[in-house]
Protein backbone atom coordinates (compact mmCIF):
# COMPACT_ATOMS: atom_id res chain seq x y z
CA UNK A 1 0.00 0.00 0.00
CA UNK A 2 1.72 3.21 -0.88
CA UNK A 3 0.55 6.77 -2.13
CA UNK A 4 3.11 8.34 -4.30
CA UNK A 5 2.75 12.01 -5.69
CA UNK A 6 5.63 12.65 -8.57
CA UNK A 7 6.27 16.29 -9.44
CA UNK A 8 2.56 17.30 -9.39
CA UNK A 9 1.60 21.14 -10.80
CA UNK A 10 -2.47 22.11 -10.13
CA UNK A 11 -3.97 25.55 -11.13
CA UNK A 12 -7.50 26.26 -11.12
CA UNK A 13 -9.09 27.50 -13.91
CA UNK A 14 -9.20 30.98 -14.66
CA UNK A 15 -6.25 31.23 -12.07
CA UNK A 16 -2.70 31.94 -13.11
CA UNK A 17 -1.26 31.09 -9.46
CA UNK A 18 -0.21 27.43 -8.63
CA UNK A 19 -1.84 26.05 -6.22
CA UNK A 20 0.44 22.81 -5.91
CA UNK A 21 3.93 23.27 -7.99
CA UNK A 22 6.04 20.49 -8.42
CA UNK A 23 4.97 18.64 -5.37
CA UNK A 24 6.78 14.94 -4.89
CA UNK A 25 6.22 12.22 -2.15
CA UNK A 26 5.87 9.28 -0.85
CA UNK A 27 4.21 7.39 1.81
CA UNK A 28 3.57 3.80 2.15
CA UNK A 29 1.99 1.01 4.79
CA UNK A 30 -1.41 1.50 5.95
CA UNK A 31 -2.29 3.68 9.89
CA UNK A 32 -2.32 7.28 10.07
CA UNK A 33 -0.49 9.61 7.65
CA UNK A 34 -0.80 13.56 8.17
CA UNK A 35 -1.01 16.58 5.66
CA UNK A 36 0.50 19.82 7.69
CA UNK A 37 1.23 23.09 6.45
CA UNK A 38 -0.55 26.84 6.85
CA UNK A 39 -3.49 27.54 5.29
CA UNK A 40 -3.40 28.11 1.32
CA UNK A 41 -0.80 25.98 0.66
CA UNK A 42 -2.51 23.35 -1.14
CA UNK A 43 -3.14 20.39 2.07
CA UNK A 44 -7.35 20.21 0.44
CA UNK A 45 -6.47 20.73 -3.57
CA UNK A 46 -4.18 17.55 -2.94
CA UNK A 47 -6.92 15.65 -0.83
CA UNK A 48 -9.52 16.24 -3.59
CA UNK A 49 -6.75 15.31 -6.75
CA UNK A 50 -5.89 12.30 -4.78
CA UNK A 51 -9.75 11.36 -3.69
CA UNK A 52 -10.76 12.22 -7.64
CA UNK A 53 -8.90 10.16 -10.29
CA UNK A 54 -10.09 11.96 -13.14
CA UNK A 55 -8.25 15.04 -11.98
CA UNK A 56 -5.14 13.06 -12.08
CA UNK A 57 -2.08 13.79 -14.44
CA UNK A 58 -0.24 10.91 -16.15
CA UNK A 59 1.63 9.40 -13.60
CA UNK A 60 1.47 12.61 -11.15
CA UNK A 61 0.17 10.52 -8.26
CA UNK A 62 -0.13 7.13 -7.95
CA UNK A 63 -1.90 4.78 -5.62
CA UNK A 64 -0.55 0.97 -5.25
CA UNK A 65 -2.73 -1.72 -3.62
CA UNK A 66 -5.56 0.98 -2.71
CA UNK A 67 -9.03 0.73 -5.23
CA UNK A 68 -11.32 2.54 -3.09
CA UNK A 69 -10.26 6.09 -1.87
CA UNK A 70 -12.74 8.37 -0.29
CA UNK A 71 -12.81 11.93 1.11
CA UNK A 72 -14.80 13.25 4.33
CA UNK A 73 -14.23 16.93 4.79
CA UNK A 74 -15.49 19.38 8.07
CA UNK A 75 -19.04 20.69 7.92
CA UNK A 76 -20.30 18.23 5.17
CA UNK A 77 -23.64 18.04 5.62
CA UNK A 78 -25.55 14.58 5.25
CA UNK A 79 -28.61 14.57 2.95
CA UNK A 80 -32.19 14.09 2.80
CA UNK A 81 -34.37 14.88 5.89
CA UNK A 82 -34.31 11.59 8.03
CA UNK A 83 -33.30 11.10 11.22
CA UNK A 84 -29.74 10.74 11.72
CA UNK A 85 -29.63 7.11 12.96
CA UNK A 86 -32.33 5.87 9.95
CA UNK A 87 -29.72 7.54 7.26
CA UNK A 88 -27.18 5.27 9.07
CA UNK A 89 -29.00 2.63 8.52
CA UNK A 90 -29.73 3.03 4.89
CA UNK A 91 -25.92 3.82 4.18
CA UNK A 92 -25.12 0.54 6.20
CA UNK A 93 -24.18 -3.21 4.41
CA UNK A 94 -26.20 -5.89 6.71
CA UNK A 95 -22.55 -7.11 7.30
CA UNK A 96 -21.41 -3.85 8.60
CA UNK A 97 -24.31 -2.94 11.86
CA UNK A 98 -22.31 -4.33 14.38
CA UNK A 99 -19.33 -2.19 13.36
CA UNK A 100 -21.63 0.99 13.05
CA UNK A 101 -23.08 0.10 16.52
CA UNK A 102 -19.24 -0.18 17.55
CA UNK A 103 -18.66 3.49 15.94
CA UNK A 104 -21.96 4.76 17.32
CA UNK A 105 -21.00 3.93 20.85
CA UNK A 106 -17.20 5.24 20.75
CA UNK A 107 -18.38 8.60 19.11
CA UNK A 108 -20.70 9.24 21.78
CA UNK A 109 -23.84 9.46 19.49
CA UNK A 110 -26.75 7.30 20.66
CA UNK A 111 -28.47 9.88 22.57
CA UNK A 112 -29.04 11.80 18.81
CA UNK A 113 -29.68 8.64 16.56
CA UNK A 114 -33.24 10.08 16.45
CA UNK A 115 -32.49 13.60 15.31
CA UNK A 116 -32.20 15.21 12.20
CA UNK A 117 -28.57 16.16 11.03
CA UNK A 118 -29.31 19.90 11.46
CA UNK A 119 -30.18 19.68 15.12
CA UNK A 120 -27.01 18.53 15.89
CA UNK A 121 -24.01 20.45 16.80
CA UNK A 122 -20.87 21.36 14.40
CA UNK A 123 -19.30 18.07 16.30
CA UNK A 124 -21.58 16.03 16.69
CA UNK A 125 -22.47 16.42 12.90
CA UNK A 126 -18.90 15.74 12.12
CA UNK A 127 -18.85 12.81 14.24
CA UNK A 128 -21.89 11.23 12.41
CA UNK A 129 -20.90 11.59 8.60
CA UNK A 130 -17.25 10.57 9.91
CA UNK A 131 -18.85 6.82 10.69
CA UNK A 132 -21.03 6.97 7.63
CA UNK A 133 -17.44 6.72 5.33
CA UNK A 134 -16.31 4.61 7.77
CA UNK A 135 -18.86 1.78 7.36
CA UNK A 136 -18.45 2.01 3.65
CA UNK A 137 -15.58 -0.28 2.04
CA UNK A 138 -12.28 1.84 1.76
CA UNK A 139 -8.80 1.31 0.82
CA UNK A 140 -7.56 4.74 2.03
CA UNK A 141 -9.84 7.48 3.74
CA UNK A 142 -8.90 11.31 3.22
CA UNK A 143 -9.68 13.09 6.68
CA UNK A 144 -9.93 16.75 6.00
CA UNK A 145 -10.45 18.12 9.18
CA UNK A 146 -12.91 15.55 10.08
CA UNK A 147 -12.99 15.94 13.55
CA UNK A 148 -13.06 19.92 14.13
CA UNK A 149 -15.14 20.90 16.68
CA UNK A 150 -14.65 17.77 18.97
CA UNK A 151 -13.57 17.99 22.32
CA UNK A 152 -9.60 17.00 22.61
CA UNK A 153 -10.19 13.68 24.83
CA UNK A 154 -13.04 12.32 22.72
CA UNK A 155 -11.47 13.20 20.03
CA UNK A 156 -8.05 11.46 20.87
CA UNK A 157 -10.34 8.56 21.92
CA UNK A 158 -11.81 8.45 18.42
CA UNK A 159 -8.56 8.45 16.17
CA UNK A 160 -6.93 5.65 18.25
CA UNK A 161 -10.17 3.29 18.32
CA UNK A 162 -10.29 3.89 14.13
CA UNK A 163 -6.26 2.90 14.12
CA UNK A 164 -7.31 -0.18 16.20
CA UNK A 165 -10.39 -1.04 14.31
CA UNK A 166 -9.26 -0.56 10.52
CA UNK A 167 -5.35 -1.53 11.14
CA UNK A 168 -5.36 -2.56 7.33
CA UNK A 169 -6.24 0.60 5.72
CA UNK A 170 -4.19 4.10 5.14
CA UNK A 171 -6.02 7.60 6.87
CA UNK A 172 -4.76 10.64 5.51
CA UNK A 173 -5.46 13.13 8.16
CA UNK A 174 -5.53 17.22 7.32
CA UNK A 175 -5.29 19.34 10.75
CA UNK A 176 -3.91 22.00 11.86
CA UNK A 177 -3.20 20.48 14.88
CA UNK A 178 0.59 20.23 15.66
CA UNK A 179 0.71 18.04 18.94
CA UNK A 180 -2.28 15.80 17.47
CA UNK A 181 -0.53 14.98 13.82
CA UNK A 182 3.33 14.71 15.91
CA UNK A 183 1.64 12.24 18.44
CA UNK A 184 -0.85 10.06 16.43
CA UNK A 185 0.45 9.80 12.74
CA UNK A 186 3.48 7.47 11.73
CA UNK A 187 4.44 10.11 8.49
CA UNK A 188 3.32 14.15 8.02
CA UNK A 189 3.79 15.17 5.04
CA UNK A 190 4.68 18.64 5.95
CA UNK A 191 3.79 21.65 3.62
CA UNK A 192 6.05 25.02 3.28
CA UNK A 193 4.70 28.60 2.73
CA UNK A 194 4.05 28.59 -1.31
CA UNK A 195 4.99 32.08 -1.25
CA UNK A 196 8.90 30.80 -0.26
CA UNK A 197 8.60 27.87 -3.00
CA UNK A 198 9.79 25.67 -0.42
CA UNK A 199 9.35 22.00 -1.09
CA UNK A 200 7.28 19.47 1.07
CA UNK A 201 8.96 17.47 4.14
CA UNK A 202 8.54 13.98 4.66
CA UNK A 203 8.49 13.35 8.62
CA UNK A 204 8.44 10.47 10.93
CA UNK A 205 5.79 11.05 13.64
CA UNK A 206 5.54 8.71 17.14
CA UNK A 207 2.40 6.86 15.96
CA UNK A 208 0.97 6.43 19.18
CA UNK A 209 -1.98 3.42 19.62
CA UNK A 210 -4.23 2.40 21.90
CA UNK A 211 -2.12 1.71 25.58
CA UNK A 212 1.12 3.32 24.48
CA UNK A 213 2.23 6.07 26.03
CA UNK A 214 4.44 8.78 23.79
CA UNK A 215 7.63 10.27 25.25
CA UNK A 216 7.19 13.85 25.99
CA UNK A 217 10.80 14.58 25.17
CA UNK A 218 10.55 12.47 21.93
CA UNK A 219 7.16 14.38 20.85
CA UNK A 220 8.88 17.94 21.47
CA UNK A 221 11.21 16.61 18.70
CA UNK A 222 8.85 16.05 16.17
CA UNK A 223 6.88 18.77 16.83
CA UNK A 224 10.42 20.97 16.24
CA UNK A 225 11.15 19.18 13.60
CA UNK A 226 7.70 19.92 12.26
CA UNK A 227 7.98 23.53 12.69
CA UNK A 228 11.55 23.65 11.47
CA UNK A 229 10.40 22.33 8.09
CA UNK A 230 8.24 25.89 7.00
Amino acid sequence: MRLDCNRLNFTYPDSKIAVINNLSFSIQNPGFKALFGPSGVGKTSLAKLIANSKFRGNGDIVTENMETILYSYNLERLPGWSSTGKHLNKVTSPEKQSLKEQLIEIFKLNDVLSSRFSQLSMGQQNRMNLIRYLVQDFDLLILDESLANVDEKLREAIILAIKELFSDKMFLYISHNLMEVSKFCSQIIVFGKLSEKKDCFVIDGQDCKKGCLVDKKELDVTMLEIMNAF
